[in-house]
Parts: C-alpha cells; sequence; structure tokens
C-alpha cells in the first residue's frame, strides 16, 4: 500500500530546508524517514523528483510525497541469546553486550543483534529503518555494552524516532577515563565531523558539522602508587551522534580506557599491580556502559526508565583499582 501526502508551502515556510518543512506539517512522520524518502527519490516538488533533502523551498512551492510500503527483510536469523529487560506488545529493551554490532553491513551480515531478533521473533519487528534495520531506532557500539530500545511496530519505532530527534530520551553512561578531569563535572558543547583523516572515525571541528552535547560527572578517581590515574564518570547526552563520547572524551585528553580507535596508548607503570596491569592490557572493549535509558512509552505515554549494572568484566577493573586504592 502506498499513501500519497500533497502539500503547498505557505510565505512562512520559504526557505526552510523540503525534509524540515515536511516533518512540521507531518508531524507522525519522523525527519529520518522523511530524509530516506526524499533519498528514495519518493519526493515530488513542483511535479519534478528532487533527492536532495537540504533544498530549500519558495513560497507556493507544490509537495507530494509517497510513503511506501516498506521492503521486507531477507536477513538470516542468528541464534543468540538476548539479555531482554523488558518486552511488550510494541517495544524491548536490551541488555547488548561488548562485541556484537547492532545490524548488518560491511563484512557482517549474519552475526548482529538485529539476525538474533529475527531469530527471536521476526515477524515483531519495525521495517520503515530500512531492509538491513528492521527494528533498530537507535545504535551504540559494537565494543560498548548497555541498553538499547528495539521497536516491535512501526507506530512505536516513528513515535521512538521523534523522541531521539528532539532529543529528549534519557541516556546515561559510565566510563573509566585515563587522568583526571578538570573541572570534575561540566558540560561539552562542540561540533562533530567525520574524520578528514579517517572516515571510520570522527573528530571534533571548530566550523563544521552537527552540534554535540555531553554533560560529565566523576564519580571516583583512582590515584596512588599502584594504579595509573584513572577516573569513572558518568556522561548524560543531550545528543546522540556517532562516537560522541569517546570523541568528547579523546578532545578533552582523557581517552576512554581500552578504546583502540580514540585510545591512549597503556604505558608500563612501576609497582603497578600485576593483575590489575593484566585486566586492563587484556580489555578487548572500551571501557563504556550504556547504563539508563528513558523514554515515553509509544502507546501508554507514560515514562518508562531503565538501568542495568556494569558487565563483569568492567566490575571486575573497578573492584581492583578500589581494593589497591586502600
Amino acid at each position: 500500500m502506498e499513501k500519497k501526502i500533497n502539500l503547498i508551502a505557505e510565505e512562512n515556510d520559504k526557505n526552510i530546508r523540503v525534509d524540515v518543512f515536511v516533518n512540521k506539517k507531518e508531524k507522525d512522520i519522523s525527519r529520518t524517514r522523511i530524509k530516506n524518502l526524499i533519498l528514495d527519490s519518493k519526493l515530488k516538488l513542483n511535479n519534478k523528483i528532487i533527492t536532495d533533502p537540504s533544498k530549500k523551498i519558495l513560497f507556493g512551492d507544490i509537495l507530494e510525497l509517497t510513503i511506501s510500503s516498506p521492503k521486507k527483510t531477507s536477513l538470516k536469523p542468528y541464534k543468540y541469546k538476548l539479555d531482554i529487560i523488558f518486552e511488550d506488545e510494541d517495544l524491548i529493551v536490551l541488555n547488548k553486550p561488548a562485541g556484537i554490532v547492532m545490524h548488518p553491513g560491511a563484512g557482517n551480515f549474519d552475526n548482529t543483534i538485529v539476525n538474533a531478533l529475527i531469530n527471536y521473533d521476526k515477524k515483531s519487528l519495525s521495517n520503515i529503518g530500512g531492509e538491513l534495520r528492521p527494528g533498530i531506532v537507535h545504535r551504540i557500539d559494537k565494543n560498548t555494552s548497555g541498553l538499547v530500545v528495539i521497536a516491535k511496530n512501526n507506530q512505536a519505532h516513528e513515535h521512538l524516532s521523534i523522541q531521539f530527534n528532539k532529543h529528549t530520551i534519557k541516556r546515561v553512561y559510565q566510563l573509566l577515563i585515563w587522568g583526571k578531569i578538570r573541572p570534575s563535572k561540566g558540560r561539552i558543547e562542540t561540533l562533530i565531523k567525520r574524520s578528514s583523516k579517517n572516515r571510520q572515525l570522527m573528530e571534533v571541528s571548530n566550523t563544521k558539522g552537527k552540534k554535540a552535547i555531553t554533560n560529565y560527572k566523576t564519580l571516583e578517581v583512582f590515584e596512588n602508587k599502584r594504579t595509573p590515574t584513572l577516573s569513572l564518570l558518568e556522561c548524560q547526552l543531550e545528543t546522540g551522534r556517532t562516537h560522541q563520547i569517546r570523541v568528547h572524551m579523546k578532545y578533552l585528553g582523557n581517552s576512554i580506557l581500552g578504546d583502540d580507535k580514540y585510545k591512549k596508548k597503556f604505558k608500563k607503570i612501576k609497582n603497578i599491580d600485576p593483575l590489575l596491569e593484566k585486566n586492563i592490557i587484556s580489555l578487548n572493549r572500551q571501557f563504556l556502559h550504556a547504563k539508563t535509558i528513558g523514554f515515553i512509552h509509544p502507546k501508554k505515554n507514560e515514562e518508562m526508565i531503565f538501568n542495568v549494572n556494569l558487565p563483569k568484566e568492567l566490575e571486575i577493573i573497578l573492584k581492583m583499582l578500589r581494593n589497591t586504592d586502600k
């Protein structure tokens, strides 16, 4: 089934982006989906197909947006035990371990959270996010653990996407960084763009990119003769840019322990506890954990907040640091 939406730009609409204009008029469709529909040649401007979501509109412009039925997925199921924290007819809240990616991509089409979800219940996943991303409203990195919300139908997906776009989702992370941050709590606000040197990385920019805001506070500092100086932080996101916390920590000069992309090399320290040193060196993930997620339920219109503890491989490092700190 296809649905067509017809719109006419008014005087006060001129010179705004076409995706913003459509989103303003059709609030039940997320801007991300509108953008994807435009890129998929589903928008006509004055009877001509356009594929540029950033195109500015003029007074009197006539727009026709075709909302087509999403493609069905043809992904393989993956037998993988999902740690489901909550589930109802609209959504699933998962505690994702480190080491698994959210959805299929280059080099990995079979062993992802999406494939595991298809194995779990392929009939109950939204399908408006693209053929390779059924149910996926947002992502966390492969080597980050913690909470993600999955949409089981398109209505829930749209509702949750709008909350993410408006930055009203509560997301709190715990992380262990090298050194100490001064001041011990604060707000980081920068632009973040793709790195010009390595397209797989992001970087802070003074002139280009998307606004990124991270609020942080120091929970504990570990500093004595038997440990390197490390700090346990809590970060609450106002925006959700790619690698945001990792990029912001590197920007401050305090990269996250175990981060192989935005890393600070571990230097051998005299008199360090050998077991602690072994656990730090062998950590094959970044010490970054999505501890809390909160949102408004798509149907019940009630606030829901979920919390999970640090996984064992991170908790053991903290326990060792606390013991050597005594």
